[in-house]
């Protein structure tokens, strides 16, 4: 249970990493900043208009307190109460040093959740000190309180239209990035006319382009040197073929015996090889065509299969009417069936249902490498299937199956519910062909001849 577990957190983990695309990234990136930015600039103006309000209530106070001190310093004139009082002994002991000190000054006081007051205070003759006490006026407390309501409407309105300009822009980069990705797949599975920077288009050149116009540098340059590769390939064989047939028929005019046996083994060993470099070498040109017909899968897999091979029995679920090459479909039926007979065990069995072939082996099952990257020419796979062969069946049926428009898949039998390290009870090879006929591979029908 816990193993499971395990085995799941990471799954689900790259599953919510691939639901984060790149337009909510930087669209969270986007409203992320302007929401900073927003509360800073609130924050900013909301200090300079309150401090801004309160210098103009402390000019105010100061120019009262100018006005009355003529008044309050004749003879005789001293106030018992109201707004202006005589040596208060409430006055802030900041403000009363400084006019201690013969000097005319305001002072401010703030109080959590509520209006400040605004003190002012000079002093007068007789060495006595006129005050001033008033309270913040409501209308500056509610100039400020609407004055952050809109602060808060425009952040609000900043960080939303960030948010909705963030996926406009990352949506448009990542329509591009995931055009250039189906590009490049497209290019890697062998479509070499596609060019990823004619996929994204887009009149606008940034980074994508630069990276489209890699990519497709790239793709070139893997093509010719491939194509270098096969062309060598192919001039090999080619030219091997001639030596070989020699060699064959020199073989057959030995006087008979064990060693005679031994050398037109090898001869035909080799000729075979040749034949199939040659043949790889046409298939990965993609210049080879089907020729196509008319044909009943079903019985033309059990006649082809009796003649190959008695042994392997042939069941036919349900029979279908197909299109497709006849030549190029018993290549990849017999391919199959020598890598069935030469690496798993009997029995052999064909299955036939529909547009669908299933070729099931016995044995240990196909190598891990074949069935996560597939066919591979010269690779024989692991120990248990190795030994015989190079590699070339497989790689010559998948071929001919892209030829077809077909789909060529490989899966090992285990028991249900058995996990992966127990041992495979067989390989099966299921050939899916396509339901109409494959005229994007530049295939052709067979007209059938009149007759004169």
């Amino acid at each position: 249970m816990r193993g499971s577990t395990r085995r799941l957190l990471p799954e689900r983990l790259e599953q919510a990493e691939m639901r984060t695309g790149l337009r909510w990234k930087l669209s969270a990136a986007i409203a992320l900043v302007g929401a900073l930015v927003a509360i800073a600039l609130s924050l900013v103006v909301h200090n300079a208009a309150r401090v801004s309000m309160l210098d103009n209530a402390r000019d105010l106070a100061d120019q009262r307190l100018q006005f009355a001190q003529p008044i309050y310093e004749r003879p005789g004139r001293r106030p018992a109460s109201g707004t202006y009082k005589i040596d208060d002994p409430a006055l802030p002991a900041a403000l009363r040093e400084k006019v201690e000190r013969g000097r005319r000054a305001t002072y401010v006081t703030d109080h959590p959740g509520g209006a400040p007051d605004i003190w002012a205070a000079t002093p007068i003759k007789g060495g006595h000190v006129l005050s001033l006490h008033t309270h913040f006026t409501d209308r500056s407390t509610d100039i400020l309180q609407d004055l952050d309501q809109a602060l808060v409407i425009g952040s609000i309105a900043v960080v939303l239209g960030g948010s909705a300009l963030g996926v406009l822009i990352g949506g448009q980069l990542s329509r591009r990035l995931r055009k250039a990705a189906a590009a490049a797949n497209q290019v890697a599975k062998g479509e070499t006319d596609v060019r990823v920077r004619d996929a994204i288009g887009g009149v606008v050149r940034d980074e994508t382009d630069d990276l489209a116009r890699a990519v497709d540098a790239m793709a070139d340059a893997l093509q010719q040197r491939l194509e270098a590769e096969r062309r060598v390939t192919a001039d090999i064989a080619h030219e091997l073929r001639t030596p070989v047939t020699g060699l064959l028929t020199a073989a057959e005019l030995l006087p008979p015996g064990r060693p005679t046996e031994l050398v037109l083994d090898r001869a035909k060993a080799m000729r075979t090889l040749v034949e199939d470099v040659l043949e790889v070498a046409r298939l990965d040109g993609a210049s080879e065509r089907a020729e196509l017909q008319d044909i009943l899968l079903g019985e033309f897999v059990t006649r082809r299969v009796a003649a190959k091979d008695p042994d392997v029995e042939v069941r036919v679920v349900h029979e279908s009417e197909v299109t497709t090459d006849p030549r190029r479909l018993e290549r990849v039926l017999f391919n199959l069936l020598a890598n069935a007979a030469r690496h798993g065990r009997p029995p052999i069995e064909v299955t036939v249902e529909g547009r669908v072939i299933r070729v099931r082996d016995h044995g240990p099952g196909f190598p891990e490498e074949l069935l996560a990257e597939g066919p591979s020419r010269f690779r024989t796979g692991s120990a248990d299937r190795a030994g015989h062969g190079h590699g070339l069946g497989l790689t010559i049926a998948a071929g001919q199956a892209r030829v077809l428009g077909a789909r060529l898949t490989f899966r090992n039998v285990r028991p249900a519910g058995a996990p992966e390290h127990v041992p495979a009870e067989g390989a099966v090879a299921v050939l899916w062909l396509p339901e109409h006929a494959p005229t994007n591979t530049g295939s052709y029908p067979m007209l059938p001849q009149q007759s004169r």
